[in-house]
């Protein structure tokens, strides 16, 4: 006997009907919050970060930040160099354009300063190790 009760005919149905419904909302939703063509193409690269053209030279609780423009020392070229007290900071930009250094990996800054800075606090007065496969020593 393969009879369907009426039970198991409910059940389908409603079954049915949540899977169809949850598939238009889903539609719905993702035609209404995807930007335009025109708009995608516009933020597909993130933004230059905000140093001036001359660089950044200050000396923040003590110890002297350097950022500069330019070949974009150990990694990518176009990425800005940043030097505590001379030594350079290794720094790694984020598909969203945030930022985050060696120091402080697990927190992101919304510019190359900012993370600088967050990585002058985290030191607490001690030296930045130099960034290499043998920690700057030839």
């Amino acid at each position: 006997m393969n009879k369907i009760s009426r039970r198991q005919a409910l059940g389908i149905a409603a079954g049915t009907l949540t899977a169809v419904g949850l598939t238009v909302a889903v539609i719905e939703a993702s035609a209404t919050s995807s930007p335009a063509p025109e708009a995608q193409a516009a933020n597909t690269s993130p933004p230059a970060p905000s140093i001036p053209v001359g660089g950044i030279d200050e000396v923040y609780q003590g110890r002297r930040i350097q950022i500069s423009l330019g070949a974009g020392g150990h990694h990518s070229p176009g990425m800005p160099v940043i030097k505590i007290d001379g030594n350079e900071l290794h720094m790694m930009r984020n598909a969203d354009g945030s930022w985050l250094s060696v120091v402080n990996h697990y927190e992101t800054f919304p510019d190359p300063i900012s993370a600088a800075r967050a990585a002058v606090r985290d030191l607490q007065g001690a030296a930045l190790v130099p960034f290499g496969p043998t920690g700057g020593k030839s």
